[in-house]
């Protein structure tokens, strides 16, 4: 029996936050946001999107009444709404959701003007990612798509700044790519989240078939700093680590200590991820310099 893992050393705050400023700015580091990134009006019950899968587990229970063994799981809630009520109900539901115009962060402003990042991983299904990039002319965009049920060959589109989908990246490349795994209301509604949005996902993610070239090149030579993001999930945690594997390093994932389960400290050990006990906003500061 191997031995456990050892719960990894917090770091101190305020040099890891320089460091990962400067990593950002250089393009040697690659944020990898959360719901947790969003500002805290983006949410609850004033018309604004859910901001974690629990506050969409209770969105999707408010419009369908839901057994309880799906009830609190965002992902079981949508496999029941996707069997009983039809894919379509589910995709108008998550459009519902996520179709309102969600106001950049001080951190996605600071992330887009950083013109040497390479790639930006957005794991949530809101549009202020993409909202922030406006400024810019010189990105695009790739989202993970459904394909149980609808026909679909591909695992991902490319979409250009303007929302239109092309059939692949430019030959000049994009100087930032934005990657949305589990889709985007934004500019298609692209959703992965019905526990079936997973299954062939998670079959062939091993090999990294459904995962961007782009993506894979991106990431070679750099390291990740996760930012907003919760690993109590297991998808959660399979998805970053098949989306960091191969990555050079370093990483860090900013954190709440306290709230962290015993598996997200498991996780963070076990993909030598040094969390940072510092929020979204702390960080948007250090940057603010540089961007």
């Amino acid at each position: 029996m191997s031995a456990p893992l050892e719960r990894p050393a917090v770091a101190e705050r305020g040099a890891a936050l320089a460091a990962i400023a400067d990593g950002l700015a250089q393009g040697r580091l690659i944020p990898y946001l959360g719901p947790g990134v969003l500002e805290e009006d983006a949410g609850g019950e004033d018309g604004g999107v859910p901001k974690s899968h629990g506050e969409l587990a209770a969105f999707l229970a408010a419009k369908v009444a839901l057994p309880g063994r799906a009830r609190g799981n965002a992902f079981a809630a949508a496999q029941f709404i996707e069997t009983r009520r039809h894919r379509k109900t589910l995709n108008a539901l998550m459009a519902q959701a996520f179709g309102k115009p969600v106001t950049p962060s001080a951190l996605h402003g600071a992330l887009a003007r950083l013109s040497q990042i390479p790639l930006i991983v957005d794991t949530w299904y809101d549009g202020a990612m993409r909202a922030a990039l406006s400024c810019r002319s010189d990105w695009g965009e790739a989202q993970g798509i459904c394909r149980a049920g609808v026909g679909e060959a591909r695992w991902y589109a490319f979409y250009d700044v303007t929302g239109a989908e092309i059939v692949a990246p430019p030959a000049h490349g994009w100087a930032s790519l934005l990657y949305k795994p589990h889709g985007a209301a934004a500019p298609a509604g692209n959703f992965l989240v019905a526990d079936a949005d997973y299954v062939e996902v998670l079959t062939e993610i091993d090999i990294q078939t459904p995962i961007p070239e782009l993506v894979k090149t991106r990431r070679r030579e750099r390291g990740f700093v996760f930012l907003g993001c919760r690993f109590d999930e297991q998808t959660l945690r399979l998805y970053a680590r098949q989306i960091m594997k191969r990555s050079r390093g370093p990483h860090y994932a900013l954190v709440a200590p306290e709230r962290l389960t015993r598996n997200e400290w498991r996780f963070l050990a076990s993909q030598a991820i040094l969390p940072v006990a510092a929020s979204p906003d702390c960080l948007a500061e250090a940057l603010a310099p540089r961007a």
